[in-house]
């Protein structure tokens, strides 16, 4: 039976809140982010003076200077050189280290919270799609933290102080550069809100590809038992289809901006090129000036160019973590239970907090008692409708009935897996919803059936025993399992 796919529909979180939240769990590594951040900033801000000393060392020649003074100010660009080494080198690491802390706290809090999660999550989550969460998401979020991140702030940090430095060489050149910018800028929104969509649609079908290869590897007996590896095949190649295309319309935005950048990074250095040779003639600017305010011209437009080569991960990241915080964001179990079990004189007791802050002691006998008990899995559709039982200390009871008539949803309701619609459910005369879960399911022990659903229709997954089986012969296969009644009160029939 095909589970409900939720993260499927997900809207779309708000960017900003993602990368707000992804960023707070720096917060437990700041030291290491700052450390980051201020190598990242003196690095950028070391290449900035390498390029600004172009000018004075250009017009020493130009100007026939003394030889002393060009080699000052080539030591001086030569230290520089090695601070940027040097700085780029420790911000890259802290920044590889700080991926990999965060990523590993996230992994932590995923797990962590994901134990936390009643069974009727699981029940309506393909287990290959979570998977795909914990592997491919949480992946492409390290690659994202430890490359893209540092190469953001880098080109932030350039941009705004290369702009500085071109404004006070020029500022009738920095006017065409802004002008480029804003053009350069608005390709980057144009294309990267619609790589951003299709690169969630990439994630979400990863996702249902890997839930379906799952499904396959844990019922390959079944699969080959009822000789269903043509049809598993064929499926699977409609999801490996379904993931091409979303992945192709994904790359095909993503890698159109690198043209686009390049070219306009081009058309921008042809246009300062021009404008600097105009104010050259007019003598208003050396020829110093217009060198380094070309290789400023081409510093501005890189950074802007690499980011956009970026967005490819970034978007993919992005995508991955809202998947990430939609599995932390659902609602733990809730367990309001006060009864505690303890251990006195070897024997295992209730202890039933009371009214004057006393406790009753109940001795662990395991008598459990179903008082006109209401349950169902889907709000209207009940599974149990007005069971009252009973089960003595030491008593064997065979529940038999046709599939589907609540018998594993009995043992279910016992461990509090699901809580009734109405009624009681009594355990040693004390209603288990206000025993603490963890207490009363260290009291139990259950074996579970080992029934295995492949998704699908009710009727598909019947019909792995004969592929080429008409409905009727369906129906037939249903009622002789004892499964027809239950089936069709579904509310899809055998096409649920």
């Amino acid at each position: 039976m095909k589970k409900e796919n939720n993260h499927r529909q997900l809207k779309p979180r708000d960017p900003k809140k993602t990368l707000l939240r992804l960023f707070s769990y720096f917060r437990y590594n700041m030291p290491l982010f700052i450390f980051g951040i201020i190598s990242i900033i003196l690095s950028s801000v070391a290449s900035i003076a390498t390029n600004a000393l172009l000018s004075p060392i250009i017009d020493s020649f130009v100007n026939k200077e003394e030889l002393a003074v060009v080699i000052k100010y080539i030591a001086i660009m030569i230290v520089l050189v090695l601070a940027i080494s040097i700085f780029q080198y420790i911000g890259s690491l802290s920044m590889a280290r700080l991926a990999q802390k965060t990523v590993h706290r996230i992994r932590q809090d995923m797990f962590t919270h994901m134990e936390t999660l009643p069974i009727s999550y699981f029940d309506t989550h393909s287990h290959g799609e979570l998977m795909s969460t914990y592997t491919n998401d949480v992946d492409m979020l390290n690659q994202s933290l430890e490359q893209s991140l540092s190469q953001v702030i880098v080109s932030i940090i350039t941009v705004v102080g290369t702009f500085i430095m071109m404004l006070v060489l020029s500022p009738i050149l920095t006017l065409v550069v802004i002008a480029m910018l804003v053009i350069m800028m608005f390709s980057i929104s144009f294309v990267g809100k619609r790589s951003a969509k299709n690169f969630r649609r990439q994630q979400r079908t990863l996702a249902d590809m890997n839930g379906y290869i799952e499904e396959m590897m844990s019922g390959q007996k079944v699969v080959k038992v009822f000789n269903y590896e043509d049809r598993a095949i064929k499926d699977f190649s409609e999801r490996n289809e379904d993931l091409r295309q979303a992945s192709t319309q994904a790359s095909t935005f993503g890698v159109m901006l690198m043209p686009i950048m390049g070219n306009l990074s081009y058309v921008l250095y042809a246009l300062v090129s021009m404008g600097g040779a105009l104010l050259v003639i007019k003598s208003k600017m050396t020829i110093g000036n217009i060198a380094a305010f070309l290789q400023y011209t081409r510093t501005i437009s890189r950074p802007i160019t690499e980011v956009s080569n970026q967005l490819n991960t970034l978007f993919a990241s992005l995508a991955g973590a809202e998947r990430i915080f939609a599995i932390l964001d659902e609602t733990p179990e809730i367990d309001q239970g006060d009864v505690s079990l303890i251990t006195k004189d070897d024997n295992k007791i209730w202890q039933v907090p009371q009214e004057n802050s006393s406790y009753e002691l109940v001795p662990l006998h395991g008598d459990i008692v179903f008082n006109n008990v209401d349950f169902g899995y889907v709000p209207g559709q009940e599974v149990l409708k007005d069971i009252s039982l009973y089960a003595k200390p030491g008593q064997k009871i065979a529940f038999v009935g046709s599939t589907g008539a609540g018998k594993t949803t009995i043992t279910n309701l016992i461990n509090r897996f699901y809580e009734i619609n109405s009624g009681e459910i009594l355990y040693d005369g004390i209603d288990i919803k206000n025993i603490k879960k963890y207490d009363l399911r260290s009291t139990l022990s259950i074996v579970l059936q080992d029934v295995h659903l492949f998704e699908g229709t009710i009727a598909e997954n019947i019909r792995y025993g004969r592929l080429n089986a008409r409905d009727e012969e369906v129906v037939e296969a249903a009622k002789l399992a004892n499964a027809h009644y239950f089936i069709k009160n579904l509310p899809c029939g055998y096409k649920t």
